[in-house]
């Protein structure tokens, strides 16, 4: 899993016939102390209602094109959870 914050979103009016009704955000990964990681922008599909400016909880990979049990679908990020907060001990 990996923690991003919604950064914007994609219009597709036209899709794949199993990926209508699915909401795409792209999403900037970052660190738990929120700072921007190396990694390039991607896009997420959103079930649980995200939005411009939420850190969100990501799954990538196989158990993404898998959210539906009928269906493996072409898709490589779902967000999966809308993060409250963060805490992480530092260490010495």
């Amino acid at each position: 899993m990996q923690i991003g914050t919604v950064i914007g979103n994609v219009w597709a009016t036209r899709k794949e016939e199993d990926l209508r009704g699915l909401k795409f955000l792209v999403v900037q990964g970052e660190y738990p102390d929120g700072s921007p990681c190396e990694i390039p922008l991607f896009v997420a599909v959103d079930k649980i209602g995200a939005g411009v400016g939420d850190r969100v909880l990501v799954t990538r990979g196989s158990a993404a094109a898998n959210m539906d049990s009928d269906t493996k679908l072409p898709i490589d990020a779902l967000i999966i959870g809308i993060i409250d907060s963060v805490d992480v001990e530092k260490g010495g």
